[in-house]
């Protein structure tokens, strides 16, 4: 398979780490460092208009955006908390 310069998927595509912030709200706890929480999912998705609407997006079935932590090199992966769906009143 014939490659174009150095790997130019890297610059279409971020790693998204989706982690588990579910105990921040059952237990009251503070915030964490991202790297803390269980990871629950571990994928590339387009940089392409990632942030429009990654509240809306369904990383994980049965869990619900809650944040997102911003690299702070281009290369190191965006990590995105989310909550068990079954901690949030019904009308969420």
């Amino acid at each position: 398979m014939a490659d174009v310069g150095d790997g130019l998927w890297r610059y279409n595509f971020r790693r998204v780490v989706v982690v588990d912030v579910s105990d921040d709200y059952r237990f009251f706890h503070p915030p964490m460092p991202a790297s803390m929480y269980p990871v629950l999912d571990d994928v590339l998705l387009p940089v392409h208009g990632l942030f429009k609407g990654l509240g809306d997006r369904s990383l994980v079935d049965g869990y619900l955006y809650d944040w997102h932590e911003s690299p702070d090199r281009g290369s190191d992966p965006l990590y995105v908390g989310v909550v068990d769906r079954v901690l949030l009143p019904s009308s969420a």
